[in-house]
């Protein structure tokens, strides 16, 4: 897998992070950094960035974007290649289940445009990485498996539903991935219900092993993070949603996000 590992072996890694100015990203990017590997953060814009940087001294660098705009997504991949080659990226930006139905400039509804299609635009933008990591929740189990209505333009809109809809969307993206690109360590990773501003003070998961677990789905040569294709809960596999694994549903989700972005995803 080459040089994706944990320090005690002396070779460290490049990781790209989105949505890491706070929650799980910046947690994930501090244990990365101190841990001495590259890490380039992201965030929406400059005052955000500023944060990010402040929160993570050791990280290498920030880009800027917005990813509920498709043109900003494209900026940022830009961003991120000129930037040179990565060992592994983190889709970790996310909006939470709370948000009223708010339509972005390209009149994609917010949920969708930041959580499902902007983690497929930066996979078929970035030049190809050995790792792929997609964070999704629990809550995807109750995501719409036939992928109607996308744009939520026929169903009356519900925000729980909506934002289940785009974490299974991100599991499709990650199954998808890993049997399109075999050459990839593409995973899923469900953190839990943990303690973040979108979480809440209450949740009752472990805030640790939910950032932990993505860091080590991007640098460590375990056998059991050097996998593809699988959904991790806390450093273990856990069963995704059954209708994830079916090719010509992932071919459906992958065609509509290349008709709404205008970006197809490289052979």
């Amino acid at each position: 897998m080459g040089p994706l590992v944990y320090p005690e072996t002396g070779l460290m890694a490049r990781i790209f992070i989105t949505g890491s100015s706070d929650g799980l990203g910046r947690l994930a990017a501090q244990l990365l950094s101190e841990q001495g590997h590259s890490v380039v953060l992201h965030a929406r814009n400059e005052e955000r960035g500023g944060q990010a940087m402040a929160a993570v001294p050791g990280a290498e660098s920030i880009v800027l974007g917005d990813l509920s705009s498709i043109a900003q997504t494209r900026s940022t991949a830009e961003q991120v290649n000129k930037l040179g080659a990565f060992d592994a990226v983190i889709h970790n930006a996310a909006v939470g289940y709370q948000e009223p139905k708010r339509l972005t400039g390209d009149g994609l509804p917010h949920v969708f445009a930041v959580n499902k299609l902007a983690p497929y635009i930066l996979t078929a933008l970035i030049a190809k990485q050995q790792r792929l990591i997609y964070l999704t929740y629990g809550l995807h189990q109750s995501g719409d498996p036939s992928l109607d209505d996308l744009l939520w333009e026929r169903r009356p809109w519900r925000v729980q539903q909506a934002y289940s809809d785009t974490k299974l969307h991100d599991v499709f993206l990650a199954f998808t991935i890993a049997r399109r690109w075999p050459s990839v360590c593409s995973n899923a990773v469900d953190p839990g219900w943990v303690p973040t501003k979108m979480g809440g003070p209450g949740a009752p998961d472990s805030l640790e092993d939910g950032y932990r677990t993505q860091a080590w789905l991007a640098v460590s040569e375990d056998p059991a993070a050097s996998v593809t294709g699988q959904h991790f809960y806390h450093m273990k596999t856990r069963k995704p949603h059954p209708a994830t694994r079916d090719s010509e549903s992932q071919e459906k989700l992958l065609a509509a996000c290349k008709q709404l972005s205008g970006v197809d995803l490289p052979a």
